[in-house]
Formats: C-alpha cells, sequence, structure tokens
C-alpha cells in the first residue's frame, strides 16, 4: 500500500485545530475552526474521491479518539461506511483499548511497523490529519504521498506541520488546484531528501 498524508493547513502552515474550536485546545490554542468557513461542495467531492481509494486509515491517538467518538453515530454522512468499515490502525504508547472497531493499536518502534503495513496488498494507507504522527513518518522516509489543504488563513499560533528544526524532505508537485471556497489542494510524490542548489552565481 501507498502511505498518504492528508492535511489541513493555514497559510501559515498550522494544522492544529481545522475543524471546530474545542477539537484540539491543546497547549492553550484558542483559535479552532479556521478551516470551516472555506469548505464548499467542491473540496467534498475531492475529499470523498480520496476516501475512495483508501483501503486502511492510520491515525495518531488524539485524531483518533475524535474520529471514534464522532464517526460512529454520524451513519447517514457518505464517508461513515468508508470510514467505520475499513481497517483502522492508531499509532499510541498509551492507548490500550480501541473501541471503534475494526481497530489495531501499533506501539513500539511505529516505524517499522508502518512500513510492514505497507508491505500488505492494497492501494492507499492514509493518514488523516495526526499531523505529529504524519510528521515522524515523512521523518523516516516512508510518505509516499502528500495531500495538503491549504485555507486562505493565517492563524498566528498553533502547532505546525513543518516546524522550524524539522526533517528535511524533496516533494514533487503532481497536481495544483483551487476550489470556489478559496482553498487550494496542492498534491506531491516524496522524492526523499531535497536537493541544494546556488540560484544566480554569477551575477
Amino acid at each position: 500500500m501507498r502511505l498518504v498524508l492528508q492535511e489541513f493547513l493555514s497559510l501559515d502552515g498550522v494544522y492544529q485545530g481545522p475543524g471546530s474550536p474545542d477539537e484540539d485546545t491543546s497547549d492553550g490554542f484558542t483559535r479552532g475552526g479556521w478551516f470551516v468557513p472555506h469548505m464548499d461542495e467542491e473540496f467534498e467531492r475531492q475529499a470523498g474521491t480520496w476516501l475512495d481509494a483508501a483501503d486502511a486509515f492510520l491515525f495518531g491517538r488524539r485524531t483518533y479518539l475524535n474520529f471514534a467518538r464522532d464517526w460512529p453515530r454520524m451513519t447517514e454522512h457518505p464517508f461513515a461506511g468508508i470510514l467505520n468499515g475499513l481497517p483502522k490502525y492508531v499509532a499510541s504508547h498509551s492507548l490500550v483499548e480501541a473501541g471503534w472497531d475494526p481497530t489495531t493499536i501499533l506501539s513500539g518502534d511505529i516505524p517499522a511497523q508502518v512500513a510492514e503495513l505497507k508491505r500488505q496488498s492494497g492501494r492507499e494507507l492514509q493518514i488523516h490529519g495526526s499531523g505529529r504522527l504524519g510528521q515522524s513518518l515523512v521523518a523516516a522516509g516512508l510518505v509516499d504521498e502528500l495531500r495538503l489543504v491549504i485555507a486562505p488563513v493565517v492563524v498566528g499560533t498553533g502547532r505546525r506541520l513543518f516546524p522550524d528544526g524539522g526533517a528535511p524532505a524533496g516533494l514533487r508537485l503532481l497536481s495544483s488546484r483551487t476550489t470556489p471556497g478559496g482553498l487550494a489542494i496542492h498534491t506531491y510524490e516524496s522524492t526523499g531528501l531535497p536537493e541544494y542548489g546556488t540560484y544566480g552565481a554569477d551575477a
């Protein structure tokens, strides 16, 4: 399976709390819900197309608990059958019981276990949100594709997907487009470590 990271970001790279004010208030974050005003029908159609390509999902603990709380009750939503029915994996060193079946808890050497999952037959193993997990797997060279949905807003504070001091990564742009609501959807393929060069050396 290909490992695909799907992330909602602000223009300043924040991924924390896109969906609602109380989604993730850790570290005193009070600006949640910044993504929602820009959602539109075109984005929802794209999100459905992405979900149709999934054969399994991988979450960090915080995102998993939010999804596990909400999606089993949203049976009428067109995405509910996929999210509730497909195999789910949650990376956590503290979670001892998962109530959202079918779920497998991964602990210990997470990158090694994810690499083993990727060797299974299938199309996409998708990470939704779970920024810290995504960061670690990008750094480990395990993420094959990044789908970044960037909202036209500067949040100003909060956790960023690519913070200062993070691991370098080379990417190749596969596609880019915008929706009527102003969302910029960029899809990248991982190319390993970035190449560095010099611009205007003779200037």
